[in-house]
């Protein structure tokens, strides 16, 4: 019989906020895949775990992952941890769980911590309908993409949740401020732990407190997303801006004939179609 894959999230900072789930399964699975063993050694010595462990990160993902597979087809119950938080957000463990699937290994995930979800409650903005970016592309890595995932988030209206490191934090800033505007903000830090804080702010405010005194600790920043009325505004204008002519070709490429890309036209902006048909014919 086929083992399971345990996703067992653990704390992001204080080592109370671990389930008795989590321990019990730390302790009874036959290994322990963590992303640095130097950093969960400490987790599992505080908690007198004796478990077994091996590696399992970014660097390793693919093989690593086909290797545990397959002591898993074999009957070990594998527990997948992360440096801090759950498995599988912003780490290499969906690699893992994407193998298990394709290789019809059993998942189940533990819940506990996870840092976005901690900061999006914590940032007194909209909950209701949130996105998460994780760490934005590097503009060392791919500054194209990173360039491209900043256009893609102007116009998104759910709150935004995106990870940093401190020593990047006041440069992301800069770029989301650029992006987006002058947006309210939320900077966590430190999160769950004794100098916790969560920095209800704006983009400008932000930059000018962190160009002051440099950051510390990982931070999560929760923005608040542009609003529809905003969207609409935006997209009235840039029908004013347009020549009837250009409006009504942008409608009859997108496949309309001329009547029904005169009647989209008169809804744009506000007008009778006759109006329109008028406008066109000087």
């Amino acid at each position: 019989m086929a083992g399971t894959l345990y996703l067992c999230a653990t704390p992001i900072g204080n080592l109370e906020d671990i389930t008795f789930r989590v321990l019990r399964t730390l302790k009874e699975a036959d290994l322990i895949a963590a992303e640095d063993t130097r950093h969960s050694i400490k987790l599992l010595n505080h908690f007198e775990i004796k478990t077994p462990m091996t590696s399992y990160h970014e660097y390793n993902k693919v093989e690593k992952a086909a290797y545990l597979v397959s002591q898993m087809a074999q009957g070990l119950n594998v527990a997948l941890i992360t440096d801090a938080g759950t498995p599988g957000i912003s780490d290499p463990g969906e690699e893992l769980v994407r193998q298990c699937y394709e290789a019809g290994i059993e998942v189940t995930s533990l819940p506990g911590p996870a840092a976005c979800i901690t900061a999006l409650t914590m940032s007194g903005l909209s909950t209701r309908r949130f996105c998460f970016e994780a760490f934005l592309p590097s503009e060392k890595g791919d500054k194209k993409e990173r360039a491209r995932i900043l256009e893609e988030l102007k116009r998104e209206t759910r709150t935004i949740i995106v990870y940093e490191a401190p020593h990047h934090l006041v440069k992301t800033l800069k770029d989301l401020y650029q992006a987006l505007g002058n947006r309210r903000i939320t900077v966590c830090r430190e999160l769950t732990k004794k100098h916790e804080t969560a920095f209800r702010t704006t983009f400008e405010q932000a930059l000018s407190a962190y160009e002051a005194e440099e950051p510390r600790g990982e931070c999560v920043i929760v923005i608040e997303g542009i609003s529809v009325r905003e969207l609409e505004e935006e997209k009235i204008r840039s029908w004013e801006e347009m020549s009837l002519e250009d409006h009504l070709e942008y409608y009859m490429k997108g496949g309309m004939d001329k009547k029904e890309a005169m009647k989209a036209v008169a809804k744009d902006r506000g007008v009778s179609r006759r109006e329109i048909y008028q406008q066109t014919l000087k």
